[in-house]
């Protein structure tokens, strides 16, 4: 891969379980899975609010085991 190339980054829908400190949530991915997401930037700096129950939208980091949450759906 080039270093001109960007990989696109892998979007999943899940639901926030859990807010924790420092603005993380706790979010279920699926019907096992359960990552660490942080909000993105722009919610942010909108002052997008995010309570347990809420559905995301979330890109995964490389790893799989974090994400940032990027919209409320």
């Amino acid at each position: 891969m080039d270093g001109n190339q960007k990989t696109v980054p892998v979007r999943e829908e899940g639901i926030v379980l859990e807010a924790l400190p420092a603005l993380l949530f706790k979010v279920r991915i699926g019907a096992d899975r359960e990552i660490l997401g942080h909000l993105a930037g722009k919610m942010r700096l909108h002052h997008i609010r995010v309570l347990p129950g809420d559905r995301v939208l979330l890109e995964m980091g490389p790893d799989g085991r974090r994400g940032r949450i990027v919209r409320r759906l």
